[in-house]
């Protein structure tokens, strides 16, 4: 979620959506002359926060460690559902209360030992014993059990109907019981797992760097020998080393250098399809954003048609959710706020500040678009009366700024991790779920109660109808300002082939290969 997020998880981004160069359903194939070998170089604005995966809620941090840690299921290409992993397959009891599993045999982790249902069992009780990280998504496991070496059986508090889209998320990796002999402290510095991809080394802020797991258990991959991200805050510069040739991938450059950058010889330009949506984040921990009116008056306030133009380069769509539309139960009815100048001041005046008020937009330095939203909304709210002064910052320290909620309003994104809108629901409408409702303290009861019937119902039918409604009472709460969907952009070279990014963000390097 990573971003968040999300997810969901998360960081401080802005892309676009929709208008792809390339629909991103099938792999890259550019590159010519593959053969084999060699360091794949990615230039990202932000660094990874740490390789704990039941913890972090960065997308920095996600996309790395998903290339060391598997699970039992994974998400689907499309984005849509998920597939055995390192299961085979599943049972479940009539009372959809007891699912048994079959693990996949022949897996080893990168340390040569074999992977077991003790090390499932380990792994999925570790997870689900954190607090304030992921846990939240299993919290419906009763217990977990290892019969035999090949066999785990996970019983449920209730029916449960995500629990297939949960473990295939990443806090329920499968990581060797008891850290192989370490502690977890000692374990996350140098983690391991069955991935196609080993630890190397960490030189924080600056770059972090995976090698090729020579006895990885699906047989010839990964084709490159290690993968290294670099962090430059800086959107030119991250351009500027694609087309010298110093990094291969460039996680998100700006809309506004994409066409600049389809011009350029041996660079390629890909717009992902992708469960991803911005929004304007309101503290409702400071005043006066705890107040409804105020918060409406702002969501009103923003033209998204004309950021979609004028940011995105047409490369989007206004959000009138915040799920987004490929995720399942996503209702394109629900309303949302639209741009009503008119209204957001009847709003502002019903308000506890209804002469206006100053504040601080939270934004990150380097960040092209962040900036000119961060304008563009200023804009706006002055005719409200409200002074919004900008606080530049770096990518990274916006990030720590937003998670520990010292800020006032500030901009971000999430993506969903899982396919299951669950995760993203409970992060972002749940105080309780380790975010604080994604680090706006938003608490509806309704919106919870809705939330959990919804985990526990496996009727499709009945699962729209409550998801329906939790997106309607969210949007009328304005817990947010939804902005608009947009793709993953993403810069490489013409060298690279078979790089493909999912909906969820997540993308797989043991597909890809570099040329001459």
């Amino acid at each position: 979620m990573r971003k968040p997020l999300v997810a969901l998880a998360t960081a401080v981004l802005l892309l676009g959506a929709s208008a792809c160069a390339d629909n991103g359903s099938t792999p890259s194939s550019s590159g010519s002359g593959a053969a084999g070998g060699g360091n794949l170089t990615i230039v990202r604005a932000q660094d990874s926060v740490s390789m704990d995966n039941t913890m972090v809620f960065s997308n920095a941090s996600i996309w790395v460690f998903q290339q060391m840690f598997e699970s039992l299921y994974e998400v689907t290409p499309d984005g849509k559902d998920v597939q055995p992993l390192l299961a085979e397959g599943y049972k479940l009891s009539d009372d959809k209360l007891t699912w048994t599993f079959t693990l996949k045999q022949g897996v080893k982790f990168s340390t040569g030992a074999p992977m077991t249902s003790e090390d499932v069992k380990f792994s999925l009780d570790k997870a689900r014993a954190t607090k304030g990280g992921w846990e939240f998504l299993d919290v419906a496991i009763k217990s977990v059990d290892a019969p035999n070496p090949s066999t785990v059986v996970i019983k449920t508090k209730y029916p449960w109907a995500p629990l297939l889209a949960d473990l295939a998320n990443f806090n329920n990796a499968v990581l060797p019981k008891d850290y192989g002999g370490k502690t977890s402290e000692e374990f996350y510095k140098a983690p391991v797992g069955t991935g196609p991809f080993v630890w190397d080394h960490w030189d924080k802020g600056t770059e972090l760097q995976l090698k090729k797991n020579p006895t990885y258990w699906d047989a010839g991959k990964p084709s490159i020998d290690s993968v290294t991200w670099k962090v430059v805050p800086d959107d030119n510069s991250r351009n500027v080393q694609i087309q010298g040739g110093q990094a291969q991938i460039n996680e998100n450059p700006p809309f506004s250098s994409i066409e600049q950058l389809k011009g350029q010889p041996n660079v390629k330009v890909d717009l992902f399809p992708s469960t991803k949506t911005d929004y304007v984040m309101m503290n409702q921990n400071e005043k006066p954003f705890d107040d409804v009116h105020v918060r409406r008056a702002i969501s009103y306030a923003i033209d998204r048609e004309a950021l979609v133009k004028t940011l995105l380069f047409g490369n989007g769509t206004p959000a009138n959710s915040f799920l987004m539309p490929n995720v399942p139960f996503y209702d394109p009815a629900t309303p949302g706020i639209s741009y009503d100048m008119a209204k957001a001041k009847e709003e502002l005046a019903q308000s506890s500040v209804p002469n206006g008020f100053t504040t601080t937009f939270l934004a990150s330095s380097g960040d092209s678009t962040d900036q000119a939203l961060a304008q563009v909304l200023q804009s706006s709210l002055k005719q409200l009366g409200i002074d919004m002064k900008i606080q530049n910052v770096d990518p990274s320290a916006a990030h720590d700024l937003q998670q520990s909620q010292k800020y006032q309003i500030s901009h971000s994104y999430w993506t969903m991790d899982i396919a299951d809108p669950d995760e993203l629901v409970t992060f972002a409408v749940d105080p309780s779920a380790g975010s604080h409702s994604f680090y706006t303290s938003y608490d509806n009861p309704q919106v919870i109660a809705d939330t959990k019937k919804a985990e526990q119902t496996f009727d499709t039918a009945g699962r729209q109808v409550l998801y329906s409604a939790i997106q309607k009472q969210a949007a009328d709460d304005a817990f947010m300002g939804f902005l608009y969907y947009s793709p993953f952009s993403y810069a490489y070279s013409t060298k690279v082939s078979g790089f493909q990014v999912y909906p969820t963000g997540n993308y797989h390097l043991e597909d890809v290969t570099l040329g001459q």
